[in-house]
């Protein structure tokens, strides 16, 4: 059986990126390198990030493609915190057939969904 613990993120440049995540999720990177850092996530995770430009193979795509989705119990109070922390809002907090959200953008375009599920 095989377990998932890393999610790979393709960034323009490791270090700005590692800077956003680190002020956005509390979490300092436990491994930084001019091409590479990776974010502990909890519980077995990580998120990695890595230099489009050296990533192997090559990387066609640019950011923006797919979604990290963050659970939470209060959707407007982290919508709150991002917009002062300066994020980009892509959607306001809505309610949807699945529960609250709203997306906002990561400095590569990257999709940074927050949810609370519907009851």
């Amino acid at each position: 059986m095989i377990q998932p613990r890393l999610v790979i993120l393709y960034v323009d440049s490791p270090a700005r990126s590692a800077r956003f995540y680190e002020g956005l999720l509390g979490r300092s990177p436990i491994e930084e390198s001019p091409t590479f850092a990776l974010i502990p996530l909890g519980e077995g995770m990580a998120l990695g990030l890595w230099s489009r430009h050296t990533v192997e193979p090559g990387a066609e795509a640019a950011g923006g493609g797919g979604e990290i989705a963050f659970e939470t119990v209060d959707v407007d109070a982290v919508h709150a915190a991002w917009v002062a922390k300066g994020l980009v809002v892509k959607q306001a907090p809505t309610d949807l057939d699945f529960g609250r959200t709203f997306v906002a953008l990561d400095p590569d375009g990257h999709r940074l969904r927050v949810f609370r599920p519907a009851p």
